[in-house]
């Protein structure tokens, strides 16, 4: 049997430091492109919205327009931010018991 000892190191360290700088520009692209803000930022904010207001829903009814006070004091946290309007219609969803838009979708 023969053994087999891989590339040299050199060219191993090469290929290695090369994938690294890729990473990180493919990495700094998607930060500069989404700024903090993730690709499914608002998919993020409508279930947010959604399963906050089911949770009220289950001790008392939502009033009309408690959902966009409830946005503009802040109740809807880090979720809300990614897309305000998007948690708002999240949160009717839910209070109106229609089922979530992102239910059943396979990503």
């Amino acid at each position: 049997m023969e053994r087999h000892e891989g590339p040299p190191r050199g060219k191993f360290f090469a290929v290695l430091a090369a994938a690294v700088v890729l990473a990180a520009a493919g990495a700094g692209a998607v930060i500069a492109r989404y700024d903090g803000r993730p690709p499914w930022g608002t998919d993020i904010a409508y279930e947010g919205g959604y399963l906050q207001a089911v949770r009220i829903v289950k001790w008392r009814a939502l009033r009309e327009g408690e959902c966009a006070d409830m946005e503009r004091q802040g109740m809807g946290g880090d979720r809300a931010v990614h897309d305000p309007a998007a948690w708002v219609e999240g949160c009717l969803d839910g209070a109106a018991g229609r089922p979530s838009r992102n239910q059943g979708i396979v990503r």
